[in-house]
């Protein structure tokens, strides 16, 4: 199993960070969004040390607590 950090933020301003454990990056994206309270426009950072982490923007957050994260753009 990985071991994933995150950082999950509303308008620049971190709410949550921590480590997640995971068998691969997309169970470690869902595993953010059920144990986290998401909202839509929120911003999630996540990845492996060593590598720059991926950024994601939640686009939809269900009640359910199914979560869909879309990659964001980088800044030229």
């Amino acid at each position: 199993m990985a071991t994933y950090t995150f950082s999950l933020s509303t308008s620049d301003e971190t709410r949550q960070a921590g480590l997640i454990q995971s068998a691969s990056f997309q169970e470690a994206l869902q595993l953010v969004g059920e144990r986290m309270p998401v909202t839509q426009g929120d911003t999630l950072e996540i990845g492996v040390k060593g590598f720059p982490p991926a950024r994601y923007e939640c686009t939809e957050s269900l009640l359910d607590g199914t979560v869909q994260w879309a990659p964001m753009r980088l800044a030229a």
